[in-house]
Formats: C-alpha cells, structure tokens, sequence
C-alpha cells in the first residue's frame, strides 16, 4: 500500500490542469493566475515623497543651513516645480513627486514653521533621500511582479492594478459533482427506519469545499444498485471535471463503486493507502482528464480524505501549489501502536498553560463524526513512533 506522501505524490503527478479563462479583475479574487505579470512602468514611477514636510537639498543641511524659506506646496497627483534655490524649499505631501533638485524630505513633526520659513529643529536630520522611495526600488519596468500560479488575493490584485491590467489570465473554476452511495441514506429531513441513518457526508464534504472557496457543486445520491450507480456516475463524468464520491469502495458485496468506474473507462490509479480512517480510500482518472476521488462512507474518514488529499489536488488542478500542513504542538504524548499513518483529530488550545497547543480528541471510530464538532483539524502521525509533550506534528484545518 502506498503512504499517504506517496499517495499525494501519485494524485499530484495524475491531474491534468483545468483550461484557462479571462477574467476581469474585480472578478478575479479568489482565483488562480495562469499567466504571468509583468511592471509596465518603474515602481514607483518618480522619486515619491514618503511624509509629510518640506523638501531640500541635502547639501544646503550639511554646510549648516537650518531655516528655509518656503516657496510653494506640492500636493500628490501635482507636477513639482523645481526647488528655487539652495536656502528654499518646498512644503511636500506624502506621495508628491520630490521636486527636482531636491534630495531629502525633512518631516513636519522636526520642524517649526513661522512667517513663511520653516526651521529644523535640533535633532532634525537630512541625509540624501531621507524620507524618499526611490524610483524603480520596488520593480524596474519588465520586472516580474506575479508568477504563474499564484492565488490571487488582496495584495495580488492591487499589484495587478498598478501594472496597469484589467483582464488576467486564470484558472476555469472546477466543475465539482458529490455524490454519495448507500441504501442506508435517508435525506435530513426524513425519520430515518431502525435500518437507515441521515445523510451527513455529502453535507460535510459540501460545506468544506464552499469553505474553501469552491461554488460550482452539484450533489447526488444514488442506491447500492450497479445500474444506477453507472446512471449516475455517466451524467456527471460527462459534465464535470472532478467527481467525489463517498461510500462504495471497500470490499463488501455491495461496494460496487470500483467496478462501475472501471466499466465507464476510469483507470484506478491506486486504491487503498496505509492510513487510519480512510484506508480504503480510491482514485482514478479517466483518458479526458477527470478525476474521480472516491471517499470511504465512514464520516470522519471521508473528511480526512477530502482534506488531505483532495483540496490539494483542486489547487493543483487550478495551476497552484499547495503549502503543505502547518506545524505545532502537541499537548500530550502519543504512541502510534499501529503499521499505518495514524490521523488524529485535534484542537488548539487558546488559553491555559499551553496556549496553542493540540489537544488530542480522538473519536470512537471512523463513524464517530459528533467527535469532530469544535476541533481544529487533525494531525498526521507516522506509525512506530512516540510523540512527546511539545514534539511538532503536521496540522491540515478543516
């Protein structure tokens, strides 16, 4: 069986990337880039005043001038006149252009301004481009600003903007379908017989997905019956780009998912990894480039999977790399008695005399889905091997 690295690996080197689109940028949060980005102009483009103060020449300061008449007001978005003489300057406001032939910016909180003059007080300092952003110190013009692959956030954006794009280059959002299996399934809204139970999975992997940033979902339920399930699964291969299924892939008679997805062309890839919950766990790709993650029914197994293997795989799909787990402390120790990847529900503890600190919260089972309400995540633990109180471990957050 693989481990759970080598299981990601194998996902990751399978997928095949979604199609780009245009996309205009107060759209694009959220998004992956697909192209890359580069300055149009110097940045900043002018040597830019960075406070509030009065411009000089630097040398006029070192030969011990220290009271300057003040000619005029630059205010940011306004042409600078140039500084008319050594004993003068000009009031400056924060992202004016430096007025030519000045070369330090002297702020308003060291100076005294009186009858049209203002003088440095005495711990006032002028050294050359003192309080300036130099122009072209952030990018020269042709610098890259953005690579491929990056998600594109707030701070993306506004580098976006300032190099003069509207439209980028990104990811298409993938076409999501989540579909779960099982005679025993009843809707929510039902009164479950002494034989059934409510449907939860599809809820859970649902709301962790939208989480995420995800909206293009659909969702289905399908019986145990081979015929349907090929109905079902047919449908939404044809019109999606990533199927996630739960329940049907273990080995019991009716767990039926495996062959059907054979039938309809799907390559199993892999199918089981050493891990407890999730063993089972099942993945495919089809000869056009969908994906089919099928998840083990057991509720906390197939949350776990769905975190630790395929949210990465969506990312990677979208052009971007995943960062990898967090890392923090354990609280307790633990002993992984177990062959396999142990994953380990946790929560982080805000206060006491660990603050930060994971909390072991173990379920009763890979069916014990009540245990997770309020935990944080859980934590990857290698087989054969003891943690000690404070050893850092591998945190994926739900």
């Amino acid at each position: 069986m693989l481990t759970p690295a080598e299981a990601d690996g194998v996902i990751a080197a399978r997928l095949a990337l979604l199609p780009t689109e245009p996309c205009a940028l107060e759209r694009a949060t959220g998004r992956v880039l697909r192209e890359v980005v580069n300055a149009d102009l110097d940045q900043p483009p002018f040597d830019r005043v960075a406070m509030d103060g009065i411009a000089i020449a630097a040398s006029s300061f070192a030969r011990g001038a220290r009271a300057f008449r003040i000619a005029g007001v630059v205010a940011a978005g306004a042409p600078a006149p140039a500084l008319p003489g050594p004993d003068e300057c000009l009031e400056v406001m924060t992202g004016a252009v430096l007025p030519p032939g000045a070369d330090a910016v002297v702020p308003v909180e060291e100076l005294t301004v009186a009858a049209g003059v203002a003088t440095l007080g005495a711990g006032a300092r002028a050294a050359p481009f003192a309080n300036v952003h130099r122009r072209g110190s952030d990018a020269r013009a042709g610098a890259l600003l953005l690579p491929a692959g990056c998600w594109l956030r707030g701070p993306e954006l506004a580098i976006a903007a300032s190099a003069g794009r509207t439209r980028l280059l990104v990811s298409r959002e993938p076409r999501i379908a989540v579909v779960s299996t099982g005679d025993e399934l009843v809707p929510p809204g039902s009164q479950p017989a002494a034989w059934q139970v409510r449907r939860s999975n599809a809820y859970g992997i649902a709301a962790t997905l939208r989480g995420h940033g995800y909206a293009e979902l659909s969702d289905a339920h399908v019986s145990d019956d081979p015929l349907d399930i090929r109905a079902v699964l047919e449908a939404h291969l044809a019109n999606h780009d990533v199927l996630i299924l739960s329940g049907g892939v273990s080995a019991g008679r009716f767990d039926h998912v495996p062959a059907v997805l054979a039938e309809l062309g799907v390559e199993c890839v892999f199918h089981k990894v050493a891990q407890r919950p999730g063993k089972p766990l099942w993945f495919g790709v089809r000869r056009d480039g969908r994906s089919v993650f099928a998840l083990p029914g057991n509720p906390v197994s197939t949350l776990v999977c769905l975190v630790r293997y395929v949210l990465p795989a969506l990312l990677r799909l979208r052009g971007a790399t995943p960062a990898g787990p967090a890392f923090a402390p354990l609280l307790e120790p633990w002993e992984s008695k177990h062959a396999l990847t142990v994953f380990l529900p946790v929560d982080r503890r805000a206060n006491g005399d660990s603050p930060g600190a994971l909390a072991a919260h173990p379920t009763h089972g890979s069916g014990d889905f009540v245990a997770l309400a309020g935990t944080t995540g859980f934590v990857e633990l290698a087989p054969g091997r003891r943690w000690e109180p404070g050893s850092l471990a591998p945190l994926y957050t739900w």
